[in-house]
């Protein structure tokens, strides 16, 4: 996850590797006419102004390589505050890379403001179409402060952007309950604990594929999972088993239960891995889509394989995993993530990094100190 701290404190951030990214380039475009920045005549945010920045284009084997990097202004045309952002990039649609979004979450534009959007992706794109294709952005999404969503939502933007806004709502209450009790001081002691804790968790980018097969060549060794489990999930992990190859995971075979008294259509479990030596890794988040309904149980990735990478030159050799239920989505589109306490457990807060809303605050710490700080809490 890369942040970017805007004029207001916007936070940029990439979840479960999507691409960053909008564009306009006049570098590698004949004319303005190969860009097409198309937003719907009712979009809540217009666009003002754009800096076409450093952006290049280079013929690599059969595919041009697009190598985009600008700065947009947008304006909030509503009368609505603004929480949230997704944008979609197409340089073409048909072979992988062609595509990118950016999302901003943490952002408190209200109406009539600006608020500035950096872009810094690569597309590709068939060399023989590339001089020719237009690059288009489009809108995939508002989220506003009252949770209500306007856009298309292909990628599933407003379940990301909802979440995160929740974890902004759950983050900043502590942090103000914090000032409340403790004042200005027991703040700063919080925030100095997490730029210290940030710098501490070691993190890994899991890599699910369905129905995929390993390509590990070590022995594989059945292992069975070890789950944690937080008192308030609407969801319970019962049973688990995978086949465990270096750094694969292969069919896990996971069996969770809905305890809600409401349908859930979408969960992510957390992986905790755990080394020969000892060490532990977050592997991020796995999702699964599914009809879950009260009281009953399901099995989910049971043909995917999950792949970590290597830690340096060193395989990680997978002893142990263990599983939690990092966020989930009910059916009428409400959700739920973990608490504060559930978060301050000893097994999640050696691994769980903050929030994209805690690094951003903890920024404002950094940058203009524990005024700016409360000031900011205070706005909310």
């Amino acid at each position: 996850m890369r942040s970017h701290e805007c004029e207001r404190g916007t936070h940029e951030c990439v979840r479960h590797g999507r691409l960053l990214g909008l564009l306009v380039a006049s570098a590698f475009t004949a004319s303005a006419a190969n860009i097409n920045i198309d937003f719907p005549k009712d979009s809540p945010v217009v666009l003002l102004a754009d800096d076409h920045g450093d952006s290049s284009e280079t013929a690599r084997g059969g595919a041009m390589l697009l190598d985009l990097h600008a700065a947009l202004s947008l304006k909030n045309a509503t009368q609505r505050r603004i929480r949230g952002v997704t944008l979609v990039v197409t340089a073409q649609d048909v072979t992988p890379g062609g595509k990118g979004s950016v999302t901003i979450t943490s952002l408190d534009v209200g109406p009539n403001e600006t608020f500035p959007v950096r872009i810094d992706l690569r597309l590709l794109r068939p060399l023989q179409v590339s001089s020719n294709l237009p690059v288009r952005i489009g809108l995939d999404g508002v989220l506003f402060e009252d949770l209500s969503f306007y856009g298309p939502d292909k990628l599933s933007s407003r379940r990301t952007m909802t979440l995160s806004e929740w974890e902004a709502r759950r983050d900043r209450k502590y942090f103000k309950s914090l000032l409340a009790e403790g004042g200005p001081e027991r703040l700063r002691q919080e925030v100095v604990e997490s730029l210290a804790h940030q710098a501490d968790r070691p993190s890994l980018d899991v890599q699910v594929m369905r129905g995929g097969r390993a390509t590990n060549l070590e022995p594989e060794k059945q292992l069975q999972f070890a789950f944690l489990q937080l008192p308030d999930a609407p969801v319970e992990p019962t049973e688990g088993m995978a086949r465990i190859a270096g750094n694969e995971a292969r069919a896990p075979r996971l069996e969770v239960k809905n305890r809600s008294d409401r349908a859930i259509r979408y969960l992510e479990m957390g992986w905790i891995l755990h080394d020969r030596g000892g060490r532990e890794f977050l592997a991020g988040s796995v999702p699964a889509e599914l009809n879950l309904a009260p009281g009953q149980s399901s099995k989910i990735l049971e043909s995917a394989t999950l792949k970590f990478p290597q830690r340096g030159s060193q395989p990680l050799n997978i002893e142990a995993m263990t599983g939690f239920v990092s966020s989930v989505e009910f059916s009428d589109g409400s959700v739920w993530i973990p608490s504060r306490t559930d978060l301050g457990t000893p097994e999640l807060q050696r691994v769980i990094a903050p929030s994209a809303e805690e690094q951003r605050l903890v920024q404002i710490y950094r940058k203009k100190g524990l005024p700016a700080l409360v000031a900011e809490l205070n706005r909310f």
